[in-house]
């Protein structure tokens, strides 16, 4: 199968994936009840209504803020479409949100609107032009639920159809990354980084010398951000400007702040997750605000807007002066995007945000993919199109894209781009083998089992205990009541492939309440044999992780409401594998959740979700689960005979 027909095949299972998404979004929406979908982190409901103003992008914006007292982790992030809704009558807990005959307690709204901004319980909406403004500002019991996101599979459809048909560079690269084709590579003598590893070395090199593609291969805690940074800034030294991209916002906040750190200009196209003055301060609209001509340019957007709403909307004087402004309004704004792209030397923005209207006509020699084993293929090609060279980071066997259609990930909509050119062309890629995390007999499972045994710890890391003589991994057998005439495992809903979904699906409703109660007993012994002083002095830090977000909530409820916690819940985050991406704290726990006869783990089996959850532990990790129902599983038997290994040291 040569390239084309490889593509085409990726846009029959993109359709597929599409269309289960679609129908999986409709049914959510009509089966489940306001509560369940404010539980799941898809509604917001009752909103308060802030004001409205424009904003810098000459966007109608509603301000609205979550009223419900529950801590409850959401799905709203900037870029995603939304529906306002308004409850016309009493709502059962349990009833359909979607609207059926005309008795129904629900009305939607007839318009589709964009989140431009969010941060806590606050979230700043677009709307369209022609929304009813007032109707919204009036209604009460007024509600705001994600919609099915069309517009990213639009931009990747379109993305493939664009590389499908391409003659020119984009064409080679497309031949070139589904063939046993050689890469070209420049030749000059390697420089020398005295702050990096040997590896982190060979990987900079490695980039600069690709003149096709490079991949660097980061494994957990071995400094790919770092290593990234360091490429981005030496490619700098040769390049006047590059376009930096991720899967998610996060990732691309990331990696935007160390760039900032190192002193290079950044302008972030789409607003930041990680909310704070210093991340604010360069993105496109707090850029475009700060222009000195901003302020002419909004006094003739008002006057646009004034002219549109009075009474005298006819005439030639009144088109006139229109287009005037008009012309006006444009010569402005093309001034200030100019100097805006002209200032920076890295243009950052997910991947999908690569699309937006303001790249247009934007050309890069080099692109840098962070994250980019999270990424379906399509999504990726969507920035390659505006450039010459490809730099793509990230680790394989961590997560994976999210794929909602089964038929579909078996027919291969799953496997990466990244991964495909690790496959073809292991010649351009660079392991970094120096992890600086995780104490050696925690990483060492990780290495085995992963990496070839090619990941080795740091002298400063090797060592390091939180208590002496302590076992840094341990595994606490959760009992199963079913064995003794109880219950075992609880669960609602469906348990879907994976998680989270991109139209804001959360994962399957399955928690457990006695291993709920158990994780929380351990964490608590722990913290008695440290003692609490050097807990709180030293800031230890815990991350209580669970594959599924049922647990996750009943977790969280669990510590809000132990008083034994009340000092430490600023040390202690509980979060899905997927939010803990990327991050590391110096205890972990691990909550499996899964207790049943007949071994069944769900989605368990997807093994790269696991190798991120016990690979964020710096000095301790302790994972809790019902041993006959995990141990049935290879990886699982391996890991416990590991740690029970460790015990008899």
């Amino acid at each position: 199968m040569n390239a084309i027909q490889a593509l085409q095949q990726q846009r029959l299972l993109l359709q597929l994936e599409y269309q289960t998404e679609k129908e999986a979004f409709r049914r959510q929406t009509e089966e489940r009840g306001v509560a369940r979908l404010v539980k799941r982190g898809d509604v917001w409901w009752p909103l308060r209504v802030g004001k409205s103003y424009y904003n810098s992008l000459n966007q109608l914006c509603l301000e609205v803020f979550r009223t419900s007292d529950e801590e409850i982790e959401h799905n709203f992030e900037f870029g995603r479409p939304v529906v306002f809704f308004k409850t016309m009558g009493p709502i059962s807990p349990i009833g359909p949100i979607s609207p059926i005959g005309p008795m129904s307690p629900i009305k939607y709204f007839s318009f589709t609107a964009t989140v431009s901004y969010v941060d806590g319980d606050r979230m700043v909406i677009s709307l369209p032009d022609s929304a009813p403004l007032i109707d919204l500002q009036s209604a009460e019991q007024l509600g705001v639920q994600l919609s099915f996101d069309e517009t990213s599979y639009k931009m990747m459809f379109d993305a493939l159809d664009r590389v499908i048909r391409s003659k020119g560079r984009l064409g080679y690269l497309r031949d070139l990354f589904y063939s046993q084709q050689k890469a070209e590579t420049f030749t000059f003598a390697p420089m020398q980084f005295p702050y990096l590893n040997k590896t982190q070395e060979e990987a900079v090199n490695r980039v600069l010398w690709a003149k096709d593609v490079a991949i660097v291969h980061g494994p957990p805690g071995t400094g790919k951000t770092t290593t990234l940074v360091e490429a981005i800034y030496e490619t700098l030294r040769r390049e006047n400007q590059v376009l930096v991209c991720a899967q998610s916002n996060m990732a691309v906040d990331w990696i935007s702040e160390k760039l900032v750190d190192r002193g290079i200009p950044v302008l972030r196209i789409g607003n930041p997750t990680r909310v704070n003055d210093k991340m604010l301060s360069f993105t496109y609209e707090r850029r475009f605000e700060a222009h000195p001509d901003y302020e002419l340019l909004w006094a003739i957007r008002k006057a646009i807007r004034q002219l549109r709403s009075s009474s005298s909307r006819r005439g030639e004087a009144y088109h006139q002066k229109m287009e005037r402004l008009k012309d006006r309004a444009n010569e402005l704004e093309i001034r200030i995007n100019a100097q805006l792209f002209g200032e920076a030397r890295v243009i950052a923005c997910t991947l999908v945000g690569s699309a937006n209207r303001l790249l247009d006509g934007q050309k890069f020699g080099t692109l840098f993919i962070d994250e980019a084993a999270q990424a379906l293929e399509a999504a990726c090609w969507i920035p390659i199109r505006r450039c010459s060279r490809v730099i793509l980071a990230g680790d394989h066997c961590q997560l994976p894209p999210t794929v909602k259609s089964i038929a579909a990930l078996k027919a291969g909509l799953g496997k990466t781009l990244m991964e495909r050119i690790v496959e073809n062309k292991p010649e351009v890629v660079t392991l970094l083998r120096m992890q600086y995390r995780m104490n050696e007999e925690i990483m060492r499972f990780s290495s085995d089992w992963f990496y070839g045994n090619q990941v080795e710890s740091a002298p400063e890391v090797k060592y390091r205990p939180i208590l002496d003589l302590d076992v840094p991994m341990e595994w606490i057998p959760t009992p199963n009541p079913s064995r003794t005439g109880g219950e075992s495992e609880y669960h609602f809903g469906e348990e879907p492939y994976n998680l989270p979904s991109r139209t804001g699906g959360v994962g399957g409703g399955y928690f457990n309440k006695s291993e709920a109660e158990l994780t929380l007993q351990t964490l608590q012994n722990y913290f008695e044999k440290i003692g609490k002083t050097r807990v709180l002095n030293e800031r230890l830090d815990v991350g209580v992780i669970s594959p599924y977000r049922a647990q996750v909530q009943h977790l969280r409820s669990l510590i809000k409401k132990r008083e034994y916690f009340k000092p430490f819940r600023h040390l202690i985050t509980v979060n899905t594998v997927d939010g803990f991406q990327g991050q590391e704290r110096d205890i972990i726990l691990i909550s499996l959740v899964r207790s049943n006869d007949e071994g069944q783990i769900g989605f368990l089996r997807d093994l790269r979700r696991m190798n991120v959850a016990i690979t964020r532990a710096r000095m301790k990790l302790i994972i809790l689960g019902d041993v006959p129902t995990m141990t049935r599983h290879p990886f699982y038997r391996k890991l416990y005979e590991y740690i029970q290994a460790l015990r008899e040291v």
